[in-house]
């Protein structure tokens, strides 16, 4: 049977399948934020502020995510091939180096990848989702094949949590926050949602306040933020509460067919 890049077997399907993730994707979004190419490629191809193109972009990211996870090879081949079609036919202007660079950017590409796994990892050993450090090296290594999917090849983005906080420490003085991004307080207190979700509004600050507080220190501090052990303390702990808080809903309604079925794959292996 084909169960796609991962399987029942993988640390993949034991991290994404939690509800707790919506955290660790805007997480993910934010660590996007601080690679002046990344950001760039964002704003000056997206009307981020427009509610349909917006929240139609995060649906699509979103379901590139679903499938990427848990679709079939084939699936997730076609997927990857449309993401790749796509930043190959788009370009920005980076001011700093004065020149045109297309999206699939291998650098802004692996910023991003690392930023996602380190988000998903990150969210899930703080909310209290049970990993050993062997797992965690595994998760990081399983994503090598998300990376392949947008491009990038295996053997060039980490494949230990070790290489992975290595390749974050050793980007760090490039990274800043540009200036022509609107930042990501501001946005949320007047997300963009079709009018249909409207009454999802007041829970974006509050989703994007807890997915700021749990990036690293040095990464709040680029977004002009305070970065000191108290937020630390208290994103750990409100993960935990959130992550036991949905165990107690039934799983019809706490995770999604995709989810339900893999978790039915993983009972059985």
């Amino acid at each position: 049977m084909d169960h796609g890049l991962f399987g029942p077997r993988s640390v993949t399907w034991r991290v994404m399948g939690e509800p707790v993730q919506l955290v660790g994707g805007f997480r993910a979004l934010l660590m996007q934020g601080l690679h002046p190419r990344a950001m760039r490629g964002v704003v000056q191809n997206s009307a981020l502020m427009d509610p349909d193109e917006a929240w139609a972009r995060f649906v699509r990211t979103t379901e590139f995510v679903r499938i990427r996870t848990y679709g079939t090879r084939a699936e997730a081949a076609r997927a990857g091939a449309r993401v790749r079609k796509i930043h190959a036919s788009l370009t920005a202007y980076d001011p700093d180096r004065d020149e045109d660079f297309r999206l699939d950017d291998p650098d802004a590409l692996r910023w991003v990848h690392v930023g996602e796994v380190d988000s998903y990892l990150t969210v899930a050993r703080r909310a209290g989702v049970p990993l050993s450090d062997e797992d965690a090296d595994r998760f990081v290594a399983e994503q090598r094949r998300s990376a392949e999917l947008v491009g990038l090849r295996p053997g060039d983005v980490p494949g230990s949590v070790a290489e992975l906080n290595a390749y974050m420490e050793a980007e760090r003085p490039g990274l800043y926050f540009v200036p022509e991004a609107a930042h990501p307080l501001r946005v949320s207190l007047n997300a963009p949602l079709p009018l249909r979700l409207t009454l999802l509004k007041p829970a974006f600050p509050l989703v994007t306040v807890l997915a700021i507080a749990t990036l690293p220190r040095w990464a709040r501090r680029l977004y002009g933020l305070p970065a000191t052990p108290l937020e630390d303390l208290w994103a750990t702990m409100t993960l935990k509460a959130l992550h036991c808080g949905t165990q107690v809903i039934p799983e019809g309604l706490r995770y999604s067919p995709a989810v339900r079925r893999a978790r039915r794959l993983m009972s059985a292996a």
